[in-house]
C-alpha cells in the first residue's frame, strides 16, 4: 500500500497480509525473539534473564526423556498420549471395528479437537474417576472428554454417537459439560463456562461454514486435506487452516481491521512494522492441536512435513519450569503474588520469553541426547521432555503442583 493511499482495496490488502502474517509460526517466533532481545538487555518490566541456568534446564529434561523414554523412541507432543494415560489406549478402543477408513480418521480427529479445545488449565483440586484411579490435570480432562465423547455427549444423532458435529456442539451447556467431567463444588473444574462455550461456538463456526447440522470438525479437515487428491501437507499450513476454522470460535479479544485475532496480545517489546505491529502470537492450544492431529492422520495414511516449523508451547508447564530453574527472575513480588489475566503484561512477556527460550533448550537437549534436529525436533523435546520436567519441578516445589504464577483462567487459554 503506498503512503497515504486511501483506497479501499490497499486497506483490505494490508489487513489481510497483516492478519495472515500473525497466523504463521513465524511471526510467533519473530515476536518472541523481539521480547527476548528486550530481555537480554534488561529492557523488560516483569522478568530479568540468567541465561547461565539454561543448562540447568536442558539437564533436568535430557534426564526426565531418558527415564520416560529409555530408547530415545519418542513421540510427537500430541493430545493421544494424555488418551492413552494409565497405559489404556482408549483412542484405539474406540475405532476397534471400524471398517472405513474414512471413519475412523473422522473419529479420531473429532475426539482430539474437542479433547484439545477443553484441554485449558484444570485447576489444583479437580479429578476425574476412572477404574478405581484418579487422573488430574491434562491426563484428567483428556480421559474425562473421551468418556463423553464415547457416550455421544457431542453427536446429535443417536445412530452415530461417536463424533462431534455442529448441532451436538451447539447444543452443549456448561450444566451438560460439568456433569460430563463430574464437576461440583467439591470437585470444581476451572473455566466450565468458558470450555462449553467454546464448543458452542465451534458448533456455530461448522454450521457457519458448511451449512450443516451434521457437520464435523475432523471432515473439515480431511476434505481439505484430500481435496486436490492430496495425501500430505506441512504443518504451518494445517496451523493456518485450524487458524481459519477456529478463528471465529475464540473470545474477542485484539481485534485488527475487524477479525478477531484469538491468542494474540499487545506487548511493549514485540516490535514489527504496519499493521499487527506490537502484538505477539502465541496461538497455543491451536498449536498444541496441529500438533496432536499429526499422528492419527498420519495412523492412516496422511503424512504431515516440517513439523519442526511450529513453535514451542506458550503455557505455564514450559514457561514454569524456566522460572522454577531460576532462567526467569521477577523482577518484583506482584509476578508471583497477584493472579493475572491472560492478557496482562507480565503474562504475556513470560509467554513469548517461554517460546523463545524452548528454541534454546531444544538445542542443548540434542546436545546431551546425541541427536540432530531431524531426529529430535522441537515437537519430541517438548514430549521428551519439557512438559514433563516443569509438571515434574512444580510438584517439588508446590504443594498441588500448580504454575509458579498464577492465571486466572477462562477455559480459552491455558
Amino acid at each position: 500500500m503506498s503512503p497515504g493511499s486511501t483506497d479501499p482495496r490497499d486497506a483490505a490488502l494490508a489487513a489481510a497480509v497483516a492478519v495472515r502474517y500473525l497466523r504463521t509460526p513465524l511471526a510467533i517466533r519473530a515476536r518472541a525473539e523481539n521480547v527476548l532481545a528486550a530481555g537480554l538487555g534488561g529492557r523488560l518490566q516483569h522478568f530479568k534473564l540468567e541465561m547461565d541456568r539454561l543448562p540447568d534446564v536442558a539437564d533436568r529434561v535430557a534426564a526426565i526423556t531418558r527415564a520416560r523414554y529409555p530408547d530415545l523412541n519418542i513421540p510427537i507432543h500430541g493430545r493421544l498420549n494424555h488418551l492413552r494415560a494409565g497405559g489404556v489406549d482408549r483412542p484405539r478402543q474406540l475405532v476397534t471395528g471400524i471398517g472405513s477408513r474414512d471413519e475412523r480418521i473422522g473419529t479420531l480427529l473429532d475426539l482430539v479437537i474437542v479433547s484439545v479445545l477443553l484441554d485449558a488449565g484444570a485447576g489444583d483440586t479437580w479429578r476425574f474417576h476412572e477404574d478405581g484411579r484418579d487422573y488430574v490435570r491434562s491426563e484428567g480432562l483428556a480421559v474425562a472428554s473421551y468418556h463423553a465423547f464415547a457416550n455421544g455427549w457431542f453427536s446429535s444423532d443417536p445412530r452415530h454417537p461417536h463424533r462431534a458435529d455442529a448441532a451436538g456442539l451447539v447444543s452443549l451447556t456448561a450444566e451438560r459439560l460439568g456433569q460430563a467431567f463430574r464437576a461440583s463444588p467439591d470437585n470444581p473444574l476451572v473455566g466450565l463456562d468458558g470450555r462449553a462455550a467454546l464448543l458452542r461456538r465451534l458448533g456455530e463456526a461448522l454450521l457457519a461454514r458448511t451449512g450443516s447440522d451434521h457437520a464435523r470438525p475432523g471432515s473439515v479437515i480431511t476434505q481439505w486435506l484430500s481435496g486436490d487428491g492430496r495425501t500430505s501437507t506441512d504443518a504451518a499450513s494445517l496451523l493456518l487452516l485450524l487458524l481459519e476454522l477456529l478463528g471465529p470460535i475464540w473470545p474477542r479479544r485484539e481485534i485488527l481491521f475487524g477479525q478477531s485475532l484469538g491468542d494474540v496480545w499487545p506487548h511493549p517489546a514485540a516490535g514489527g512494522q504496519g499493521p499487527g505491529s506490537g502484538l505477539v502470537p502465541f496461538h497455543k492450544l491451536s498449536q498444541w492441536l496441529t500438533y496432536s492431529l499429526v499422528e492419527p492422520l498420519e495412523s492412516e495414511g496422511f503424512e504431515v512435513t516440517a513439523v519442526g516449523a511450529l513453535t514451542g508451547l506458550a503455557e505455564y508447564r514450559n514457561g514454569g519450569l524456566l522460572v522454577d530453574l531460576g532462567v526467569l527472575l521477577p523482577r518484583h513480588d506482584a509476578v508471583t503474588q497477584f493472579i493475572h489475566r491472560p492478557g496482562d503484561e507480565v503474562v504475556v512477556e513470560w509467554r513469548a520469553l517461554t517460546v523463545a527460550l524452548l528454541d534454546r533448550v531444544a538445542d542443548m537437549v540434542r546436545d546431551r541426547l546425541g541427536k540432530s534436529a531431524e531426529e529430535l525436533p522441537l515437537a519430541r523435546v517438548l514430549e521428551g521432555g519439557t512438559w514433563a520436567a516443569g509438571r515434574e519441578v512444580a510438584a517439588e516445589k508446590r504443594a498441588g503442583g500448580g504454575p509458579p504464577i498464577r492465571i486466572e483462567s477462562d477455559g480459552t487459554v491455558f
